[in-house]
This record gives C-alpha cells, sequence and structure tokens, in this order.
C-alpha cells in the first residue's frame, strides 16, 4: 500500500476515533441528565411525604399534650375536692370539740361551786372542832395543873432520859463484849496467818550487774567509736555504766524487765565471744524470748503455789510480769502470793471461801505488771484489767479497796486489805529512806500550802492522799476544781512519788454563836 493510502486510512481512523468519542461523551451526558431529573422527582416526593407525616406527628403530639393536660387538670380537681372535703370534715371534728369543751367548762364551774360550798362547810366544822379541843384543853389544865406544853416536855423528857440511859448501858456492854472477842479472834487469826506464812525477804533494787572474764571484754563490749554499746542500749533501753570497777558492768533502768533482757544479752554475747551490732540484734531477741518463757513460767508457777486455777492466760503472763517488778524493794510478785496465803488462811479461820480469798489476793497488784506510760494508779488498773478478763465481781471490788480508794463491802475485800498490810509491815519486807519519806509529805503539804485561800493541808495514807482545807470566804466552790487541777500540775512537776496521789479540796462554812 502506497504511503498516501496510509495517511489516508491513518486520518479516517482518526477521525472515526473522535466521532466515537464525541458521541460516547453526548450519550453519557444524555443518561446523567436523565438521572438526575429522576433522582430531584424522588427528592421532591421524599420531601413532600416527610411534611405530611411532620404534619401528622405535630397532630398527634398536641392531641396527646390536650389529653394530659385534661387529665392532670381532672386529677387536680379531684384533689382538690378531696381537700376540700377534708377540711370541711376537720372543721366540724373542731366544732365538736369547741362544744365538748364549752360543756367541760360549765361543768368544771359547776363542780368548782360545789367544792367552794363544801370548803365553806369543813372550815365551820373544823372551827367547832378546834373550839370543842380547847375547850377539853383547858378544862384538862385546870384539873393537872400543867399546861399542855409543860406536861408533854415532862413526859418526853423521862421517857428519853430512860431509853438514853438503857441503850447506852446496853451500847456499853454490847460493843465491850465484842470488842474483846473480835480483838482476841483477830490477833488470834492473824497470828497463826503470819506464823504459817514465813518467808524470807531480800530488797530488790534498779540496778543489774554483769561480772566480765577480763578488762579487755569492757573494749570489745563499747566496740569501736561505741557502737557496740550504742546499739546495746538502743535495744533493750537501758543504760549500761563502764566505769573503773575492775571486770564488772553496771545495767542502769528503770523497767525491770529490760533490765533483765540487758543482763540476758549481755551474758550471752560475753559467752559467744562474738560481739558486733548483728551478733548483738540476735542476742537480744533471743534474751526477749527467754524473758517472755520465764514470764509466763513465773506466773503459773504463782498460780501453781497458791492452788488457783481457771486464770485467763492473759493475767497470768501479767502475774508473771510482776516477778520484774519491785515495790520499795519488796518484789511485787512474792509479795501478792504471801498476801493470797495470808488472806487464804485468815479466811479459812472465819468460815469464808478460801480460793476466792486466795485468787483476790494473787491480783489485788495485778495493775502494777503495767508499764508505766498506762495512765491511772495501779488500783484502777487492776480494777480495769479485772472487769477486762471477766474476774469475780468480789475480786474486782478487793482489787479497788486494797488501799482504802473506796469502802470495803464483804469480808474478801477486809481480808486482802490485811493480808497487803501484814505483807508489806513485816520487818525487812519493805525499805524507804524515811528522811526521804518525810520530805515527800512536808513537800506535798508545802505545795498545797502555797495556794492562795488553803487553810490546812495534810498528807494521808502514806502520801497517797492530799487532803486540804479552804478557807470558805476567800475560794467559791466553783473556784475548788480549777485550784485542785493547778495544785495535781505542780505536784506532777515537782515531786517524785510511786503511783498517784488523790488530792481532796474540803470546803465547809460555820456559823458560830454564844449563848449567854
Amino acid at each position: 500500500m502506497d504511503p498516501i493510502t496510509i495517511l489516508i486510512v491513518v486520518i479516517v481512523g482518526v477521525v472515526c476515533l473522535a466521532a466515537g468519542g464525541l458521541v460516547g461523551i453526548l450519550y453519557r451526558k444524555h443518561v446523567a441528565e436523565a438521572k438526575i431529573g429522576t433522582a430531584e422527582q424522588k427528592a421532591r416526593e421524599l420531601v413532600a411525604e416527610g411534611e405530611k407525616q411532620a404534619e401528622t406527628l405535630k397532630k398527634e403530639a398536641l392531641l396527646s399534650a390536650k389529653e394530659e393536660i385534661m387529665r392532670q387538670k381532672n386529677d387536680m380537681e379531684q384533689e382538690i375536692k378531696e381537700r376540700r372535703s377534708e377540711v370541711s370534715r376537720t372543721e366540724s371534728r373542731l366544732s365538736k370539740k369547741e362544744e365538748n369543751l364549752d360543756k367541760k367548762s360549765e361543768q368544771l364551774d359547776k363542780k368548782n361551786e360545789q367544792l367552794d360550798r363544801k370548803l365553806k362547810e369543813c372550815d365551820a366544822v373544823r372551827e367547832q372542832i378546834n373550839a370543842t379541843l380547847e375547850e377539853q384543853k383547858l378544862t384538862l389544865e385546870r384539873v393537872s395543873g400543867y399546861t399542855a406544853e409543860q406536861a408533854k416536855a415532862e413526859l418526853v423528857a423521862e421517857l428519853e432520859e430512860q431509853i438514853r440511859h438503857e441503850q447506852a448501858q446496853r451500847i456499853v456492854e454490847l460493843e465491850a463484849q465484842y470488842r474483846e472477842e473480835a480483838d482476841d479472834k483477830a490477833c488470834r487469826i492473824m497470828a497463826l496467818a503470819i506464823q504459817r506464812c514465813a518467808g524470807d525477804f531480800v530488797a530488790e533494787s534498779t540496778i543489774s550487774s554483769v561480772t566480765l572474764p577480763s578488762e579487755e571484754m569492757k573494749g570489745r563490749i563499747i566496740g569501736r567509736e561505741g557502737r557496740n554499746i550504742q546499739k546495746l542500749e538502743t535495744l533493750t533501753g537501758v543504760e549500761l555504766i563502764i566505769d573503773d570497777t575492775p571486770e564488772v558492768i553496771t545495767i542502769s533502768g528503770f523497767d525491770p524487765i529490760r533490765r533483765e533482757v540487758a543482763r540476758l544479752a549481755l551474758e550471752k554475747l560475753i559467752a559467744d565471744g562474738r560481739i558486733h551490732p548483728t551478733r548483738i540484734e540476735e542476742m537480744v531477741e533471743k534474751a526477749k524470748k527467754d524473758v517472755d518463757a520465764a514470764i509466763k513460767q513465773a506466773g503459773e508457777r504463782a498460780t501453781f503455789e497458791v492452788n488457783i486455777h481457771g486464770i485467763n492466760p492473759d493475767l497470768v503472763r501479767l502475774l508473771g510480769r510482776l516477778r520484774y517488778r519491785t515495790s520499795y524493794g519488796q518484789n511485787v510478785l512474792q509479795h501478792s502470793i504471801e498476801v493470797a496465803i495470808l488472806a487464804g488462811i485468815m479466811a479459812e479461820e472465819l468460815g469464808v471461801d478460801p480460793v476466792l480469798a486466795r485468787r483476790a489476793g494473787l491480783l489485788h497488784d495485778i495493775g502494777k505488771a503495767f508499764p508505766y506510760d498506762v495512765e491511772g494508779s495501779h488500783v484502777q488498773i487492776g480494777v480495769n484489767a479485772a472487769k477486762k478478763y471477766k474476774e469475780n465481781r468480789d475480786v474486782v471490788h478487793a482489787i479497788e479497796a486494797h488501799h482504802g480508794d473506796v469502802e470495803p463491802q464483804t469480808v474478801i475485800a477486809v481480808l486482802v486489805q490485811a493480808a497487803d498490810a501484814i505483807s508489806a509491815a513485816r520487818p525487812g519486807a519493805r525499805r524507804e529512806d524515811m528522811e526521804n519519806y518525810i520530805k515527800r509529805l512536808e513537800k506535798l503539804e508545802e505545795i498545797a500550802e502555797g495556794f492562795a485561800g488553803i487553810e490546812k493541808a495534810f498528807a494521808i495514807q502514806a502520801g497517797r492522799e492530799l487532803r486540804v482545807m479552804v478557807r470558805p470566804d476567800s475560794v467559791h466552790d466553783e473556784d475548788m476544781p480549777l485550784i485542785a487541777r493547778q495544785m495535781a500540775e505542780k505536784i506532777q512537776e515537782e515531786v517524785k512519788y510511786p503511783g498517784q496521789i488523790k488530792i481532796n479540796l474540803i470546803r465547809e462554812s460555820r456559823a458560830t454563836d454564844y449563848a449567854k
């Protein structure tokens, strides 16, 4: 084929392609316009249908709202009718009550009038009776020669004299008889109890000492820069005194249990030979366990020794703690055991329950087993502990009364009080520097008398109570609690004493006159 023909064919082909493309474009445009027209038509139909539905829903909502409003209106009208009806009934009841009250008022007025008439009649009768009695009295006075008051006074005086004389004579006879019998029996019982309970006494102090195998051990216990001794003192809460005394270390501390832990730990460290902070901690823990076991054993041994069973285990442990507590040098656990034995012996002689007496005697100082930071006297602490562990009511009362804080109401309480005094008063049982004791009492009285308006102060019950007399013209009743509080605070600051001190302020008014 020649080039011209080829060119013509190409040109024809291109023209055909162009014509086909143009036809396709025109066709698609026509089809698109047709679809757009159909969509617009459908959209108009949907809008028209939506408007119809919206109008329908609007009408239905308005109709529903009108129905709801009508219903609420009917309910309100019904409620208003009911309330009006209730108000009407209430008004009716009130009207009836007013009518009844008016009737009752009229009846009361009538009764008052009747009572007034009867009272007047009674007064008239009383006047007649008084007149008759006066006539009879005058007649009796004329016949006897005595006035009524004279006759009455003479008769009463004569009867009183006779009764007083007979009563006094009888009282003196009974008192002498009972006192003689009671004194003899009490002396016999107490002597027998003391004879049957004879124990040795060893005064204890607030220091312990540990013997060292050599002087070299002191340096090892102190440690480099004192770390060993500081660790031991920190863990045990005591003070280790290392002085010039050869081969001895002194342990000082107010808490005997801590002293015992420190002593045991130190002895274990000396025997082991390895002394360093870690080993000190181990030995202190072992010593604490040993002391806890010893406390438990001491409590159980005390209950076995006085033959008492059924005591709460916690109370038994508290009893064991008394092994490490002293009172004026006397071991409190040994003192409690002795009081229990004495009270039991006296109870047997008197025919009272000896088991209950021993139980009360053993537990009477249980409050001293608690740490020193527990508030209150050992009596009150012991009462609280006994109540907590459901002790017998008589035991609780005996604990509360053994120092006279309350009046003894049972024989058991009196026996425990007596046994406590016997055990504490026996020669060698307790010790205290008499000079310091007297100074403490004088200091208490001096502090009390230093307050304004104080007339006199007395330290009684071995310094456990301070009784203060105030001047009634200088101190008023409302001032007394404040003065007592200030006095207690000053005593706490300036005086060292065991237990607690009860401060009693007494104010009394006196009137004096003379018959001339």
